[in-house]
């Protein structure tokens, strides 16, 4: 054997150690608990044959307590390159079967390096989480190591996709990468995020509280909003993530990629007219009106269990990849409130980051009321939709298919934020308020004069619903651009996105503004 054969056998054997992790008993528990290798993670998130690892060889150097003579294989975490479709991306994936995925100086320098170099070359970043957290051997070298991921996720927000994917645990410190990134996927009865766990809960305030009760995945995609989709398993999560890819770009500089139109099915698209009731007090599911006018199984939901009073995500239209924000009637009968408020304008940040057109649903009577909301901060949290739209400068359509009352009327995406296009249905109601409201305050001396009060309430609501609670005074004064049908409502929109899609709108010079937060 010559010296060369010696040193690539020698070679091979020192990578096929590092591959195997934490050895043959750690990968059966991992795959015990129903959860795939950060290896096995990779490979079936990318295109077969197309992962490109880096930093394999990395090792720790801490000398503390028991770690001054063990290997920790890769420092317990797999990083590199590698293709979803068409798009490269970068990916790290922590190694739970090595010291629990636990953080240390050199685990964090190899995030940190993947980061540095997808924001360098423009390259989405998909972060796969399972780890203990912090390695406490490494004392303050490990709280560097966040510190530095942390700082880069910001640095890189707004101008690559940031994808995170729970997939274990994810405790202290760590959950703040994923809170600052785009989207957060979690596996269900097998991811957890928490700040403080169980038992310091129970030791500090007394609750007595389990993982899953305090930061599983349905907690967090129902409750806290802090993730955006929920998966069964680990190949249902690497397959939502790479389903994102159909509908977003590479970076901030770039645009989606549009669907050639020969490809796209034309037929049967529900009735749209049929799924919204003119009593404008019967509720339906705005979701059937989106599938009605977007290309057939192309509607994509994010946040689909969180502030179910308003509907955000992903769709193509006519092969244009779209976000769509709308409220949902069946809801509340469509009311904003905190939550929603936030909902929606986080969303509307990354479609105008990313370059993606706006496409808004207005059905809604208003802000939600109550003391618990006023107490809480609607105020700040619906300036937040409003400072969102109006930020935005991607082109922006809005079509207004009912009740479109006040101060929400104007947050949905109106012109007076500057939506490009604003359509409304003829069962648009534009107005202050709604029609009992107004008539009982505009008319209120004639109503408690009447012999008849509840008569001429009843004459006097359908007066002002007459007069105003449609589209055509908002359209007499310009505020409405084309009033339409509902069978009208795919080809004007696909219309004004072709008009739109080389939209140029100039923005005042400055570091960034102070959105309400």
């Amino acid at each position: 054997m010559s010296d060369m054969d010696s040193l690539n056998q020698a070679f091979i054997e020192k990578r096929n150690a590092v591959f195997a992790g934490g050895g043959p008993k750690a990968v059966d528990k991992q795959h015990q608990a129903k959860k795939m290798t950060a290896r096995e993670r990779i490979h079936s998130l990318l295109d077969e044959g197309s992962f490109y690892e880096i930093d394999t060889f990395v090792e720790h150097r801490c000398v503390n307590f028991d770690l001054k003579d063990k290997s920790i294989p890769e420092d317990a975490v797999i990083t590199g390159f590698g293709n979803i479709g068409e798009k490269k991306v970068g990916v790290f994936s922590q190694d739970f079967t090595v010291m629990g995925g636990s953080l240390g100086e050199m685990h964090a320098k190899k995030i940190m390096k993947i980061q540095d170099l997808c924001l360098k070359m423009g390259i989405p970043l998909i972060g796969i989480n399972d780890s203990g957290g912090a390695r406490i051997q490494e004392a303050v070298d490990a709280l560097f190591g966040y510190g530095g991921i942390f700082f880069r996720n910001t640095r890189s927000s707004g101008v690559i996709p940031q994808i995170s994917i729970i997939m274990g645990p994810c405790a202290g410190g760590a959950v703040y990468s994923p809170a600052i990134t785009d989207f957060v996927i979690m596996v269900d009865q097998v991811a957890k995020m928490f700040i403080t766990g169980p038992q310091v809960i129970k030791a500090v305030t007394g609750e007595d509280v389990s993982q899953e009760e305090l930061g599983g995945a349905k907690v967090h995609n129902q409750k806290s909003g802090n993730a955006h989709f929920l998966a069964s398993n680990d190949e249902e999560a690497l397959d939502i993530c790479r389903r994102l890819f159909e509908y977003i770009p590479s970076n901030n500089t770039e645009f989606a990629a549009t669907i050639p139109l020969e490809t796209i099915n034309l037929s049967n698209y529900a009735d749209v007219g049929k799924v919204i009731p003119v009593d404008g007090k019967k509720g339906y599911d705005v979701k059937e009106v989106i599938k009605g006018i977007v290309d057939r199984e192309s509607f994509m939901e994010v946040h689909a269990l969180y502030a179910p009073n308003i509907v955000i995500g992903f769709a193509h239209l006519g092969g244009i990849p779209i976000g769509i924000v709308a409220n949902q009637p069946s809801q509340w009968a469509g009311s904003l409130d905190i939550n929603a408020s936030d909902k929606a304008a986080r969303f509307i940040r990354f479609l105008d980051a990313f370059n993606l057109p706006i496409l808004t649903l207005v059905d809604t009577p208003g802000f939600l009321p109550g003391t618990a909301q006023e107490f809480n901060g609607i105020i700040r949290h619906g300036a937040k939709l409003l400072y969102a739209y109006s930020e935005a400068v991607v082109p922006k359509i809005t079509v207004i298919l009912r009740k479109a009352y006040g101060g929400a009327y104007i947050a949905m995406g109106s012109q007076h934020l500057g939506a490009d296009f604003v359509c409304a249905l003829p069962t648009a109601e534009i107005a202050v308020m709604g029609p009992e409201g107004a008539a009982n305050i505009i008319f209120k001396k004639e109503i408690d004069q009447s012999d008849k009060p509840e008569q001429t309430r009843t004459e006097k609501i359908n007066q002002y619903r007459d007069q105003f609670a449609n589209p055509y005074a908002a359209a007499s004064r310009g505020y409405i651009d084309q009033v339409i049908s509902p069978d009208e409502m795919r080809e004007t929109i696909y219309r004004n996105l072709t008009i739109s899609k080389n939209k140029v709108e100039p923005y005042p010079d400055k570091k960034h503004g102070n959105i309400p937060l």
